[in-house]
């Protein structure tokens, strides 16, 4: 193996990660949602160009959306993204309350009389 190959041993690559901040708005957010009975499970996983936080209704079911950190979005329309179970992009920015005010519209439900 070549000494510069990105397989060599001792060489980690780097990944994306949610920080200590980020992780406590989106837990945040996906606390209130399990309370209301929304969500049940989440996953995380860290990419080398991204960060993804997954949540699920049910353990065995897709994700019903994906948080989505890419640095290199950082300068035009914004890092952090919410990501519907179709594939189509909710909510895109560069403050990550804002975006993921578009999922806390479920928890905003008509109170009857």
């Amino acid at each position: 193996m070549q000494p510069n190959s990105p397989f060599a041993p001792g060489t980690a690559q780097p990944q994306v990660a949610f920080d200590r901040r980020e992780l406590s708005v989106i837990l945040s957010v996906y606390g209130r949602m399990v309370a209301a009975g929304e969500w049940r499970d989440y996953g995380i996983s860290t990419l080398r160009e991204a960060a993804v936080f997954s949540v699920f209704r049910r353990t065995a079911e897709h994700p019903i959306y994906r948080i989505e950190k890419h640095p290199k979005l950082r300068g035009r329309q914004g890092m952090y993204s919410v990501v519907g179970m179709d594939g189509r992009i909710l909510k895109r920015g560069h403050d990550l309350r804002t975006v993921l005010r578009v999922l806390e519209r479920k928890l905003i439900r008509a109170v009857e009389d």
